[in-house]
């Protein structure tokens, strides 16, 4: 470490003082240390001098050392000390004065510390205030927890990363990175990739019923990012939503940023309540729901209510946004058909996301939109982040394309089954008289309903700070839910991992 301390006294500036310049006091010049390995000379006494002069530690129309007797005293170049000055003077923090050399800049208050009626480095008492957007400060007043541990065993919405195909996926990566064309390098449609688009609408018709073609495809940095567009572009603040309750905390969330009034909807046993929907906010601007796999108790929507959600939507104008966010994985009969395929009005936004079946670090998922609704989401879109990276979207085309993706999903949802059965016998084993299993026939999480009067924040903080990464039910609900509980990811979980993971919850439920 290299440190120069220069002191420079009073009477080595000019005695006279300037011409309609305020005499500064007598003082002198704060030590400089030049100590940051491999930082250039020129960045570093540029960055301590602007940072004394915004401190105050160098005053207004207080006079510097000249660039040779800086250079000279620390011992360098003059170089990199005129080109720190130049920066400085450009930037306004510095000016030159013919006959009385370089000085800080007389618009610099007089007192840093204080500017107009408020602080800029003050105590925070003093402060203005600081100011967020009202969607912040929705998600703010919003419940928060301490963080939950996202390691070790009932992780919940991770896949199986163990089992991924990392060796077919960084071969078609590769592919497609070597020496990409211009073409592939310059800006893209907001829409997605094409042939990305047409991969998706083919797969999508097959597997999950949905009515749709490429034009109607927009690629998304996952599904979140697709749900903030949804809000985006089809609310206004104060517009009344249907949330499921409980329901995913993502969309809460994305609803609530947009300024959104957000309308629990109780769940049963035959999904969405769309009759109480209707009595609690009959003229909502949208509804939100996962249908197939209801987050989190996991349960299908039935045929009735479907129909009765679509009727509801044609009669108010009121959008649906439909999220199918792990439907590939029904184990005990073939995947429910989509909602957006039964809907003839065309209300139906359709939410899907590639982070269960594949990684979620690879930040790709979808929106369906009705035609008509393009133009306006395809606005929202270059507005926001004008169009999505092209390198992933292609080497998942070639991915879905050649067979590879089929295959991957065939033997995940083999692999989560047997995990489910795992967790479920381990919990009758171990949990029958504590903690009730709900739903465990699709997906990669159960919800074990806890007895009455048990905290669920509190057991998932205890689960934690023993390595499980269990979420408390409650912190699914807008209201005070009947039942508190927990929800378990086995996904991600291996058998073993699984059982030594209720065993510490047992132990947890039993002090």
């Amino acid at each position: 470490m290299v440190k120069w301390v220069i002191t420079i006294a009073t009477s080595a500036l000019p005695r006279r003082p300037l011409t309609c310049m305020k005499r500064v006091r007598s003082g002198f010049l704060p030590p400089i240390s030049l100590e940051a390995p491999g930082s250039p000379l020129h960045r570093q006494i540029y960055e301590w001098l602007r940072r004394a002069i915004s401190d105050g530690r160098l005053r207004p129309r207080q006079a510097i050392p000249s660039t040779r007797a800086l250079a000279s005293d620390l011992g360098v170049s003059r170089i990199p000390v005129l080109t720190a000055y130049e920066e400085l003077r450009a930037e306004g923090y510095l000016e030159t004065f013919v006959g009385a050399g370089t000085r800080v800049a007389a618009a610099i208050p007089d007192n840093p510390v204080e500017l107009g009626n408020g602080s800029l480095r003050g105590p925070v008492g003093r402060s203005a205030p600081r100011t967020v957007s009202r969607g912040v400060r929705a998600l703010l007043a919003m419940p928060q927890d301490p963080p939950i541990r996202m390691t070790g065993a009932f992780r919940v919405s991770s896949p199986a990363l163990d089992r991924s195909p990392s060796a077919i996926w960084s071969l078609l990566v590769r592919r497609h990175a070597r020496n990409p064309s211009a073409d592939q390098m310059a800006y893209g449609d907001p829409m997605g990739h094409e042939p990305f688009r047409a991969a998706i609408a083919s797969y999508l018709g097959a597997a999950r019923a949905v009515r749709c073609d490429a034009s109607q495809i927009m690629v998304t940095a996952g599904s979140q990012q697709g749900l903030q567009i949804c809000a985006r572009t089809l609310l206004d603040p104060g517009d009344g939503v249907w949330i499921e309750e409980p329901g995913y905390p993502g969309a809460q969330r994305a609803f609530a940023f947009a300024g959104a009034e957000l309308v629990p909807v109780p769940v049963d046993n035959r999904g969405l309540n769309v009759e109480e929907g209707i009595r609690r906010a009959p003229q909502a601007r949208a509804a939100y729901i996962t249908p197939s796999h209801q987050y989190p108790m996991g349960m299908a929507m039935d045929a009735a209510r479907r129909l009765q959600l679509l009727a509801w939507s044609t009669r108010s104008g009121g959008w649906i946004i439909e999220d199918d966010y792990d439907s590939e994985y029904r184990f005990a009969r073939r995947p429910i058909a989509s909602l957006q395929g039964l809907d003839r009005d065309e209300r139906v936004i359709y939410v899907g996301t590639f982070s269960k079946v594949l990684f979620p670090a690879l930040r790709l998922g979808y929106l369906v939109i009705p035609q008509d609704l393009v133009p306006a989401f395809r606005a929202t879109r270059d507005a926001a982040d004008i169009f999505p990276p092209r390198l992933f979207q292609a080497a998942l085309t070639d991915f879905m394309a050649e067979g590879h993706f089929a295959r991957h999903i065939a033997r995940m949802r083999m692999l989560y089954q047997e995990r489910c059965a795992t967790l479920v016998d381990a919990i009758n084993a171990r949990l029958g008289a504590t903690l009730r299993i709900v739903n465990a026939d699709a997906g990669m999480h159960l919800v074990g309903l806890l007895a009455p009067g048990v905290d669920d924040r509190l057991v998932a903080r205890r689960a934690a700070a023993v390595g499980l990464s269990t979420i408390p039910l409650s912190n699914c609900c807008l209201e005070t839910p009947p039942r508190r509980g927990l929800i378990l990811g086995y996904g991600s979980s291996s058998p073993e991992q699984i059982q030594a993971g209720v065993a510490r919850l047992a132990d947890i439920l039993a002090g």
